[in-house]
């Protein structure tokens, strides 16, 4: 936590590396992270940069340095992602007030993300410069966009404000997901489009456990972690922290902490990490230590360990409201005014 914390600008903004670029679903993983390990007030700081950023659509530019918008694309993965945060943030630290602040903005993402869906279920994964939805979905995308309108569900039914129409959306997006992978493009080189509908929670239970075991041999290197693309000799720390959050979902604890250890090959001295290593050449790639990598692994230990209330968004998925539904697991009543924006 302590090296994600020291490249957090004085504004609250939180970019891969201090100087560097941030773009806005990695920011988020960050601020996760440091909820996680305590450090609420610059969680809080780096959610409330990014609400004073988003655009009258709901978006985000899809990368900024220094505060100004370098990418100005509309990414739907963008869009939704602060839900995630800010549920997991209301699991952490009990913040109404935050989650009063951050509604309004979490609101007006996913009504976008839902103003993205095409006919298949699936979600665009961009606008075009005309403001339509791109006919191109992407797998990863759509499996966190799932867990976005899941939590956006949650907070939903906390703040006493029901969202009929992302309850439809991510009851046709789970379908999709699950059953039409013609829907999506193919990318199934990447590992990420391999685990991530378990990860967010999509597919569950058997169907988890035996996706997993179909690729296992493609992306896992043993003692090393998990490829980032299948045919090259690439491990990353994320991808291998995000294989062992799917894994705690599909109930397989002990196979999780043997992937968080195989990545500490990755640790730095000051307790960030390492992106990659292309192991051919036993050489780190690319030579950088983004605060999203060390948010991965911190993310994935908290699942682990159940260290924190907030673990459970990972650790158990379930427990999140189901589709169809706005019930909220553990809140007796709606936030006072917080259904007013």
């Amino acid at each position: 936590m302590a090296a994600i914390a020291a490249e957090q600008h004085h504004d609250g903004a939180l970019p891969w590396s201090r100087g560097g670029q941030l773009d806005p679903w990695d920011s988020v993983e960050a601020a996760m992270a440091l909820d996680v390990g305590g450090e609420h007030a610059r969680a809080a700081a780096a959610y409330r940069w990014l609400a004073a950023r988003q655009r009258p659509d709901g978006s985000w530019a899809a990368e900024y340095r220094d505060g100004a918008e370098t990418s100005p694309a509309v990414e739907s993965n963008h869009a939704g992602y602060l839900a995630v945060g800010t549920w997991h943030s209301w699991l952490a630290s009990r913040d109404e007030r935050l989650v009063g602040e951050l509604w309004p903005v979490v609101r007006r993402g996913l009504d976008l993300v839902v103003r993205m869906q095409l006919s298949s279920g699936a979600v665009s994964w961009a606008l075009r410069p005309d403001g339509t939805p791109d006919d191109t979905a992407l797998l990863t995308g759509n499996a966190s966009l799932f867990q976005a309108l899941r939590c956006g569900v949650a907070l939903a039914g906390l703040v006493g404000d029901p969202q009929p129409d992302w309850e439809l959306a991510v009851t046709d997006l789970g379908t999709a997901l699950r059953t039409d992978p013609g829907a999506f493009a193919d990318r199934s080189r990447y590992s990420m489009d391999w685990y991530y509908p378990v990860l967010a929670g999509a597919v569950t239970g058997e169907a988890a456990r035996a996706r997993l075991a179909a690729d296992w041999d493609r992306f896992v290197v043993p003692g090393l972690g998990a490829r980032c693309v299948a045919d090259r000799p690439w491990v990353t720390g994320a991808e291998t922290c995000e294989l062992a959050l799917a894994l705690v979902v599909a109930g397989q604890p002990d196979a999780a902490r043997e992937q968080v250890a195989a990545m500490q090959h990755l640790r730095h001295d000051d307790g960030s990490y390492w992106t990659g290593l292309v192991y051919a050449d036993d050489a780190r790639w690319p030579v950088e230590r983004p605060t999203w990598t060390a948010a991965a692994v911190v993310l994935a230990v908290d699942a682990l360990a159940r260290a924190t209330p907030a673990s459970a968004l990972f650790a158990d998925p379930a427990a999140l409201p189901a589709p169809g539904t706005v019930d909220v697991p553990g809140s007796a009543a709606p936030l006072p005014g917080r259904g007013e924006a």
